[in-house]
């Protein structure tokens, strides 16, 4: 029997969900990214490297992270990936994360 580090398994699939765009979210550069990409609302090729205090091969890897959680997506044009904001993944990391923050806290304390 094989036994994974995080046990991901042991969690419901809307727990595990959320926790991968937390961690997506997790950087700094990628929020940056995400702004960009919001504020340009185009499909973006080499600009993010210039916008970014980043080498290139660091905000691809960025890049990569948030395209693989459906937050952006990416197409190729030529020699370059042109990437833009998935509105379906968007939508649905929104509805996760507004149901996480929505959720009522009880009315006693606890500390």
């Amino acid at each position: 029997m094989i036994m994974g580090l995080t046990k991901t398994e042991h969690f419901s699939k809307n727990q595990n969900q959320v926790a991968a765009y937390a961690k997506a979210l997790g950087h700094p550069a990628r929020i940056a990214i995400l702004e960009y990409l919001l504020q340009k609302k185009a499909c973006i090729c080499g600009d993010l490297v210039d916008e970014l205090p980043l080498a290139q091969a660091t905000v691809s890897q960025h890049l990569k992270e948030l395209k693989a959680v459906g937050l952006i997506k990416g197409e190729i044009e030529g020699t370059s990936v042109c990437y833009c904001i998935n509105e379906k993944g968007w939508e649905e990391a929104k509805d996760f994360l507004l149901g996480l923050f929505a959720s009522p806290l009880s009315d006693k304390s606890c500390c």
